[in-house]
């Protein structure tokens, strides 16, 4: 399978990326680094990718096990390198998901089947982080 995006600079530091299915997104950077601040950095886009990733395996697996939920919210903590190419070197997510007579045990196991089987963009980022995470259910 072969995915094409294609990324164009705007000004500044700012970037429109356009996806092969039509969906663009912006991608700035701090003042610090010339930007403008106006929209979210790449390293900040590849934390949400990774939430949405995992996000979407498990609650795909959680329907399949028959589990419904009202609420499903990943918290996400990204620690980069001090040094370039300053890459994530530890991401801890958070899994929070709220609903009645939730069993925690089919959580974990979706949870756990997304890190590890399902999620491509947890496999990339496994090369160079240390990934690590855990599971809240709110009654």
């Amino acid at each position: 399978m072969i995915m094409e995006v294609t990324v164009r600079w705007i000004n500044g530091m700012q970037f429109v990326g356009k996806t092969g299915s039509g969906h663009m997104v912006v991608m700035d950077t701090s003042t610090e680094f010339g930007g403008e601040n106006m929209a979210p950095t790449p390293m900040e886009l590849l934390l949400v990718a990774l939430g949405g990733c995992t996000g979407m395996d498990v609650m795909s697996i959680l329907r399949k096990m028959q589990v419904g939920c009202e609420c499903m919210e990943i918290n996400i903590k990204g620690e980069r390198s001090d040094e370039h190419p300053k890459v994530f070197k530890k991401i801890e997510l958070a899994y929070r998901v709220k609903g009645k007579d939730i069993p925690e045990d089919k959580v974990k196991r979706a949870v756990e089947l997304s890190q590890e089987k399902y999620c491509p963009i947890s496999a990339v980022l496994k090369r160079v982080a240390d990934i690590t995470y855990r599971v809240e259910i709110e009654k």
